[in-house]
C-alpha cells in the first residue's frame, strides 16, 4: 500500500474498532465494506488483515471481560463455527481465483442482509434457547467468518434475543470472534496464502485498533446505543449497495 492508502486503511480500522467496542459487532463488516469500496486491498488479503485486527481488538476487550463469557453457549457456537469456517475459506479462494465480481456481489449481499438484520429489534425470549440453535447460528457465522472475517451478524441476532446480561452477550460474542480469528489466521498460514510484505503494512493498523478500543471505553459518544446502531446500519447498507450494484451490472454485461 502507498502511504496515502495506508493512512486511509488506518482511519477505516480505527472507525471499525471504535464501533465494535461500543456495540460488540461490526468491525469486520465495516472494514471489509470499506476495502471493497476503495480497493485498498484484495478481498482475501483484507480478510486476513481483518482477522489479525479482530484478534487484537478482542484480546484487549477480553483481558477485563472474560469472566462475563457464557461458556456453555460459547462452546456450542464454536463446535459448529470452526468446521464451517474452513468451508467458507475454501469458497472465498474459489471465488477469488476468477470470479471477482461474484465475490464482490456476495460481500455486498452479506453486508446488506446484515445491516437490515441489525436494524431490526429482535423480540427477547423468555428463556434461553437450546444448544441446537447455537449450533445453527454458529455454523452460519463460521461460514461468513471463513469468507470475509464477518462472523458477527447471525450471532448478534441470536444472542441479543437471549435473556442474558448485555455484558455477557458482548463478551461472549467477542470471545467467539477472537477464537475464530485464531483458526482463520492459522488456516491462511497453513495454506501458504499469507499476504505479501506490501499488504502486511496493513498491520500498522494494530495501534489504531488498540487506541480506538481504549477511546471507546474511556470516552463513549454522548448518544444512545440505539442511535449508534442506526448509524452503523445506514453506513453498512449504503456500502453493501455500492458494492453489489456495480458487480451485478458487470455480471449482466451492462456498462
Amino acid at each position: 500500500m502507498s502511504p496515502g492508502e495506508l493512512i486511509g486503511f488506518l482511519a477505516l480500522a480505527f472507525a471499525a474498532a471504535y464501533a465494535q467496542t461500543l456495540t460488540g459487532f461490526a468491525f469486520g463488516l465495516i472494514t471489509m465494506g470499506g476495502v471493497g469500496l476503495t480497493g485498498l486491498l484484495s478481498l482475501p488479503d483484507a480478510a486476513m488483515i481483518v482477522s489479525v485486527l479482530t484478534l487484537v481488538n478482542a484480546t484487549q476487550m477480553l483481558l477485563k471481560g472474560w469472566r462475563d463469557v457464557a461458556w456453555r453457549e460459547f462452546a456450542f457456537v464454536m463446535a459448529a463455527s470452526v468446521p464451517l469456517l474452513f468451508a467458507g475459506y475454501w469458497l472465498l479462494e474459489w471465488l477469488a481465483d476468477a470470479r471477482a465480481d461474484m465475490l464482490r456481489l456476495v460481500l455486498g449481499a452479506v453486508i446488506i442482509a446484515s445491516s437490515l438484520q441489525l436494524a431490526m429489534r429482535p423480540a427477547p425470549l423468555a428463556q434461553k434457547s437450546g444448544g441446537a440453535s447455537f449450533l445453527f447460528f454458529g455454523g452460519i457465522a463460521g461460514l461468513m467468518g471463513g469468507m470475509f472475517s464477518t462472523a458477527g451478524p447471525p450471532l448478534v441476532y441470536h444472542f441479543y434475543r437471549q435473556p442474558l446480561a448485555l455484558a455477557t452477550i458482548r463478551e461472549t460474542l467477542v470471545g467467539v470472534f477472537a477464537l475464530n480469528a485464531v483458526f482463520r489466521i492459522g488456516l491462511v498460514a497453513f495454506s501458504g496464502n499469507l499476504p505479501g510484505p506490501s499488504t502486511l503494512t496493513g498491520l500498522f493498523a494494530i495501534p489504531a485498533v488498540m487506541a480506538a478500543t481504549f477511546a471507546a471505553r474511556r470516552w463513549p459518544p454522548p448518544i444512545a446505543p440505539q442511535v449508534m446502531r442506526r448509524i452503523v446500519f445506514v453506513l453498512l447498507f449504503l456500502s453493501g449497495v455500492s458494492l453489489g450494484v456495480p458487480a451485478v451490472l458487470r455480471l449482466l454485461g451492462v456498462h
